[in-house]
């Protein structure tokens, strides 16, 4: 019986006893298994605990009649599939046409011939089988289809997350390596210019210490250019522009530290100073506007090792996530007026810890923003999934972002939040 299922079941659905026993014996000597049922109601009863390959069954039968079951069957989805073949002793045309209409896919007239009855239950198994493969092979290859342009979309998303923020970053390393340049021959001359100064005010103290009394036109002009106060005020303009420098330089250092370029392999690197840098460069997002005072940043850093990473990528990871959490600050504020804002501030929480068995770090990032829905929170990690609107969002979704702390580095990424109650997220990362 090749196509059929081993112990492949019918159910005999007879009144007449003797045709129950002819037909038992026989599907029995051919190697089925077999049930039989005396009327419509039974046969009903008993396919809720077993479902049968095939059904025969009777058309003239009392209490429900072999049409009323078939049915009942083909609008019970369990059993709809199964295959009903009508026994009957009637071979008229319109009996035919009636069980064909109703869902039968074929009739036995009696006497039932054996070798006729053998080769129509197996032509139908053999059929069924056929059909049940193929919906299966259709099934998977459906399946297998919408896994491959799931990947194939994934691909494409990766590919152009990593060309977007590789273009960046190199855009941003660009921008630091021309700021730096200029910076440094400002910082450096700003050293001699105060050494200069420091010259000239010596050597007129000395003109003052070996001529007390200038002539009248020197003495107007000291009080014209007010001396005292320039001489008492310039050092201080130097150092201010000392510092400002300073700053210039510490943001061409924060972006260079943060558009770092990933080799093909993890380096050592200290995550403290990839927050920073991004910190840093989120800093025009944190200062205090008309609309609300600064948003507060807390860090809580632990004393970590160096960590193995694709630093230039984490950097990626911390940038998406900061920004988020801003976002979620300025839609709190929404709102609520400067003096409620100033009460109950906008804060970041950046905490680091390294776990009691030093193999691994913790990074949580915690705002006291909107929070999010537990629906929200289902669906964050999804490929191309955003609540931002069109043209919005730092372009590195949290499905890049937590591929590259799993697969690229063996981590973890997980939020808790609750709908007005912030969020939280937090990084697990192995060390080596």
């Amino acid at each position: 019986m090749s196509n059929i299922p081993e112990e492949s079941l019918i159910l005999v659905v007879d009144d007449t006893a003797t045709n129950l026993e002819f037909v038992f014996e026989v599907l029995s000597d051919a190697g089925f298994e077999v049930a039989i049922a005396s009327d419509g109601e039974i046969a009903l009863k008993q396919v809720k605990y077993r479902l049968p390959d095939l059904i025969l069954l009777d058309v003239m039968m009392p209490r429900i009649n072999g049409f009323e079951t078939c049915k009942k069957l083909k609008k019970n989805p369990e059993t709809c599939d199964i295959p009903v073949i009508f026994m009957t002793a009637n071979s008229d045309t319109d009996s035919k046409v009636e069980g064909l209409s109703i869902g039968a896919v074929d009739y036995i007239t009696k006497p039932f011939h054996e070798k006729e009855l053998l080769a129509r239950i197996k032509t139908h198994l053999q059929l069924r089988n056929l059909t049940k493969t193929l919906e299966k092979r259709v099934a998977d290859r459906t399946a297998a289809l919408s896994k491959a342009l799931q990947d194939l979309q994934e691909s494409q998303l990766q590919l152009v997350q990593k060309e977007k923020m590789s273009a960046l970053g190199q855009l941003v390393a660009g921008v630091a390596h021309e700021i730096n340049n200029p910076v440094s021959f400002i910082h450096g001359n700003l050293g001699h210019a105060s050494a200069y100064f420091q010259d000239m005010i010596n050597l007129i103290d000395l003109y003052q210490q070996h001529y007390p009394e200038p002539v009248p036109e020197i003495q107007e002009e000291i009080t014209a250019i007010d001396l005292k106060y320039v001489r008492s005020d310039l050092p201080n303009l130097i150092s201010s522009m000392k510092e400002g420098v300073q700053r210039i330089r510490n943001i061409s250092t924060s972006l260079r530290t943060f558009s770092r370029a990933d080799s093909d392999r993890k380096v050592s690197c200290n995550i403290h100073d990839g927050i920073d840098s991004t910190i840093m460069i989120l800093k025009h997002r944190l200062k205090a506007s008309e609309d609300r005072p600064d948003i507060q940043v807390i860090r809580d850093y632990d004393n970590l090792p160096q960590v193995k990473c694709f630093s230039g990528q984490l950097n990626q990871v911390f940038m998406n996530l900061l920004a988020n959490a801003i976002d979620a600050l300025e839609e709190s504020n929404s709102e609520r007026n400067y003096i409620e804002i100033e009460t109950n501030p906008n804060q970041l929480l950046i905490q680091t810890i390294l776990t009691k068995d030093k193999n691994h770090v913790l990074i949580r990032i915690k705002d006291n923003g909107v929070g999010m829905s537990d629906d929200v929170q289902q669906k964050i990690f999804d490929h191309l999934f955003t609540t931002k609107p069109v043209g919005q969002g730092t372009g590195l979704g949290l499905s890049i972002a937590r591929q590259i702390i799993v697969e690229k580095h063996g981590g973890t990424l997980e939020v808790n939040s609750a709908s007005g109650q912030g969020s939280e997220f937090v990084i697990t990362l192995p060390i080596r």
